[in-house]
């Protein structure tokens, strides 16, 4: 098919509020286009996110509806937790929709459903394809589903079928050898394409047309590459994909067939991929991947005459074009683009008469393969996951509502670590040029959203930081820092120096944590104040190891205090002269505890609150149980009964009151959509 990492887990969803189910889930009030390696939050409520991301916005999900004049959300529709790759009207002012996803709205739906007028999902119409669906049209109480399918319905039925009222199969089974990719209905016949050789008991390459019975009809273009698009003009069909022959002609990704199966005259030739063709009165408009079309030439996207010339129109994308929508003079265009008609447009834009783009603009931050307008209302559907979020370059700060804040250092770098000191927040990582300063791998940024004058100045990335009182401590894998030679880890003080306190560890340090005068290190050093410390190791005022030393056999990752216990996390399998695997609590002794959740991956995170250690990392068992990547473990070292269950690694966890906060590079969160940020209910 044509083909984000964050999350927060609350009793918010999304911008609304709402409680979250037994594991915790709810969909996130804001998802980014990346990695979140580093969260702090804020006694005012604001949370700060770095990472690698580029964009933060709200979550809309896959499916969204949005207003034609303003471009904001225009609906709280049921939010998708997969990719939509095709939709229909239900004539009554729902959609059925398809695509690869797995919940509708917190309902579990396997890849097609039904939302119905009021936005609710139906509850009896629940066809259940065992594989994603990437065509949907509807005729009558019929729909008719193509994709990669094998069961659906309740029936057997490979890559196409008919789904009644009910949401069941009918009878009508054309039974195809290969994915079906595009339909299109006229009258009694289905028109399919695809990457098939056979379909409704017939050889049929790569295209046909089946009766009310499911046979293949006599029309037979046998097409020499696949055929992903198909639009119907009265006798004449339209077909867009990878073939070079159709119809019996040479015709290059692009043709048009007549009521014999054989190619016209019209013939626009194509030097790269048509994903979409869409019939206008007259006009044939297309996109794909191209750079010449219809005589001219024409990046991505066209409008082609009666004769198979371009016309004038010449929005000129810079990236894939794969939808189309119209409402008047206006052509909505959806893909994966980020300039068309002139004008900076991510993915979707809405394109006038003369080719440019209109000010409408809902920023979606990833690709937009379905468009359909009903009156004031553009429906989108693709990988999106957001609509009308803000360029926000690797940090980014977000209230206590969800809403993304004005605050932007615009960080040129990857930030992974992040500190907050009243209203100070403190970054570190990969940056040279943060707050609008040159700041190499460290800064301090104000509540202006500006770098202040501390300036640490690192030779190489700050990985993990910790403030106590006017120091900082620092670790990552650096040999200078604040104007003094410093190995790995340091102590700032308030002027940007390094003070006298110098552990000086020969490998990089990842994980901080300091409790009254010590400051617990992790990372991937065998040395450190002197002293052999593998991988972790607590240091004293002075700057040199104390007694504690759990000798880690694995770099350390992760680290939290909670009264005498420092709790562990990393790529491990001893640790404080006991078997634990990649997590374990250590006393005051350097020994590791009775507590033994033993996780079958690597832990990246903790985030402590009361008895309760929430753990983040790459692992799929903790605490003798089943969880994706977030758990929440108890006195024993056994998980509770949260399971937000991430599609991806955890990096990064905070608690503030009753809200978890996760971050990482996952895409969802339970059965909501959560790229890279979330908020969960405790």
């Amino acid at each position: 098919m044509y083909a984000k990492r964050i999350a927060v887990i609350l009793s918010s969803a999304g911008l609304l509020v709402a409680a979250c189910g037994k594991g915790g889930e709810a969909a996130p009030p804001v998802v980014t286009n990346g990695e979140v390696d580093a969260i702090a939050t804020a006694p005012d409520g604001t949370t700060y996110i770095g990472g690698s991301f580029t964009m933060v916005g709200p979550a809309t999900g896959s499916w969204v509806a949005i207003d034609a004049a303003t471009g904001q959300r225009a609906a709280a529709f049921p939010t998708v937790n997969g990719s939509v790759y095709a939709a229909a009207p239900d004539g009554s002012g729902g959609w059925y929709i398809g695509g690869r996803f797995s919940y509708v709205g917190g309902v579990g739906r396997s890849n097609v459903a039904h939302i119905e007028a009021d936005g609710t999902v139906d509850p009896s119409w629940n066809p259940n394809a065992n594989d994603w669906v990437s065509s949907l049209v509807v005729s009558g109480s019929t729909v008719y589903a193509g994709g990669s399918f094998t069961t659906i319905g309740g029936q057997t039925r490979n890559y196409i079928a008919a789904i009644d009222a009910f949401g069941n199969a009918t009878d009508w089974n054309p039974k195809a050898d290969l994915e079906v990719w595009g339909l299109a209905v006229s009258g009694t016949t289905v028109y399919a394409g695809g990457s098939f050789k056979s379909i409704g008991g017939q050889t049929r390459n790569w295209i046909a047309a089946i009766d009310a019975s499911g046979n293949a009809t006599a029309w037979n273009p046998s097409a020499d590459g696949p055929v992903g698009t198909i639009a119907v003009s009265g006798t004449t069909v339209y077909v867009g994909g990878l073939f070079t022959t159709i119809g019996g002609q040479t015709r290059n990704w692009i043709a048009a067939i007549d009521a014999s199966g054989n190619a016209t005259a019209w013939n626009p030739n194509a030097n790269g991929a048509v994903n979409v063709v869409a019939v206008r009165g007259a006009t044939v408009y297309v996109g794909g991947v191209f750079r010449t079309i219809g005589g001219q030439t024409r990046n991505n996207i066209a409008a082609i005459d009666a004769s198979g010339n371009a016309t004038a129109w010449n929005p000129n994308a810079n990236g894939s074009v794969a939808a189309f929508a119209f409402s008047g003079s206006i052509v909505y265009v959806g893909g994966s683009f980020t300039s068309i008609g002139g004008q900076t447009r991510n993915n979707i834009a809405a394109i006038d008469a003369s080719g440019s783009a209109a000010a409408w603009s809902p920023n979606a931050n990833d690709l937009v393969s379905f468009l359909a307008v009903s009156g004031s209302t553009v429906y989108a559907g693709g990988n999106l996951t957001s609509i009308g979020g803000q360029t926000r370059n690797c940090i980014a700060a977000i209230d206590a509502s969800g809403n993304v804040m004005a605050w932007n250092p615009n960080a040129d770098g990857p930030v992974v670590a992040l500190a907050v000191s009243s209203d100070t927040v403190y970054a570190g990582g990969y940056f040279t040029n943060i707050g609008g300063r040159v700041q190499y791998h460290i800064a301090a940024i104000d509540a202006s959203g500006n770098a202040t004058a501390w300036n640490p100045y690192a030779n190489g990335p700050v990985l993990a930081m910790a403030v106590s009182g006017s120091t900082a401590y620092v670790g990552g894998d650096f040999t200078t820092i604040g104007s003094q030679t410093r190995n790995n880890i340091a102590a700032i003080d308030a002027s940007g120096n390094a003070t006298a306190w110098n552990p000086n560890a020969n490998g990089s340090v990842s994980a901080l944590e300091v409790s009254g005068s010590t400051v617990y290190v992790g990372g991937n050093f065998t040395t450190i104040g002197g002293q052999t410390r593998n991988n972790i190791a607590a240091i004293n005022a002075s700057g040199n190891p104390t007694a504690w030393d759990p000798n880690a056999n694995g770099s350390v990752s992760a680290l939290a205090v909670s009264g005498s216990t420092v709790y562990v996390g990393g790529d491990f399998t001893t640790i404080g002269s006991q078997t634990r695997n990649n997590v374990a609590a250590i006393d005051a002794s350097g020994s590791a505890t009775a507590w033994n959740p033993s996780a079958n991956g690597s832990v990246s995170a903790f985030a402590v609150s009361g008895s309760t250690v929430y753990a983040g990392g790459n692992f799929t068992t903790i605490g003798g149980q089943t969880r994706s990547n977030l758990a929440a473990l108890d006195a024993s070292g056994n998980v509770t009964a949260w399971n937000p269950t991430a599609d991806g690694a955890v990096l990064a966890l905070a608690v503030s009151g009753s809200t978890v906060y996760a971050g990482g590079n996952f895409t969802s969160m339970g059965p909501n959509v959560a790229s890279c940020f979330t908020r969960l209910n405790r």
